[in-house]
């Protein structure tokens, strides 16, 4: 009997343990695990196309994260997706005219917004909106040209 009782405990902690674990694994995922709560600026880019992009993706510069996106809305004057970004405080030197291109990293497709520094001695500050943009590679775009690209070769 008490051996029974020690078995169901253990399963009872494995158990919790396993859940845990989904739990940060999800929340590593769904970019929910890092949310920054420092002090930050806004700084927005327009793109033609933003593929899969979401609320909360990261913002990154060389690799490192200095951000994350805020909010994803359109113009409907010029037709394009208006992406808000939150730049972290303490990355306060970035040139005015730094490129924004969507990017996508790991298996799951998940899309980030990438910053190629310019060399302008101005800075992006609270309000600067980023000029030069990239819109993500949409896959489905990319096999339709080459497809159309190989049909109007094959008519030569």
């Amino acid at each position: 009997m008490k051996h029974v009782k020690q078995t169901e405990i253990l399963v009872g902690v494995f158990m919790a343990i396993g859940l845990l674990a989904l739990f940060f694994l999800a929340m590593k995922v769904s970019n929910l695990g890092t949310i920054n709560t420092g002090e930050s600026y806004r700084v927005t880019a327009r793109f033609d196309n933003i593929g899969s992009l979401k609320a909360k993706a990261p913002v990154t510069m060389a690799g490192v994260e200095i951000g994350r996106v805020v909010g994803i809305g359109f113009d409907k004057e010029r037709f394009q997706a208006v992406v808000d970004m939150d730049v972290y405080a303490n990355y306060d030197q970035i040139p005015e005219d730094t490129y924004a291109k969507i990017l996508t990293a790991g298996l799951l497709g998940e899309q980030y917004i990438g910053l190629d520094p310019g060399g302008s001695d101005v800075v992006l500050k609270d309000g600067s909106e980023i000029e030069i943009t990239q819109s993500a590679l949409v896959l489905e775009e990319i096999i339709g040209q080459f497809i159309f690209s190989k049909a109007q070769g094959g008519e030569k």
